[in-house]
């Protein structure tokens, strides 16, 4: 069993940053693959960025390549994302998500892990 939080969201103007934090069960971080999703009203959750199996090799989606960086910080136990750059269209709800088992194909399907946050709200302003 793997306990995730996350927190960090806000509201910020377009441009703007913010650095969400996933804190998770100790020792998760070094060895599950931890990914950022985000769902935005009336639309379906969509993979952001991953923490490949404690780190071995981070992934992005096109949309944040380049604006967005994930890292750890295995004495927080702890998954950053930090935002910068910040559209409109990056407002959600930012969730991360917890596999030990996930196979590299599966990153991008939300299906696919087994253990989820509650969730942190970002919205940004134009």
């Amino acid at each position: 069993q793997v306990h995730l939080v996350e927190s960090g969201g806000g509201l910020v103007p377009a441009g703007g940053s913010l650095r969400l934090s996933c804190k998770a069960s100790e020792g998760a971080v070094n060895t599950y693959t931890i990914t950022w999703f985000r769902q935005a009203p009336g639309k379906e959750r969509e993979f952001v960025a991953a923490n490949w199996r404690g780190g071995q090799r981070q992934y992005y989606s096109d949309s944040v390549q380049g604006r967005f960086t994930v890292s750890k910080d295995s004495a927080e136990n702890a998954i950053y994302l930090q935002m910068n750059s910040l559209k409109p269209e990056d407002t959600a709800v930012y969730f991360c998500a917890a596999d030990r088992r996930l196979i590299l194909s599966s990153l991008r399907i939300s299906s696919q892990y087994d253990y989820w946050g509650r969730g942190t709200q970002v919205t940004v302003s134009s």
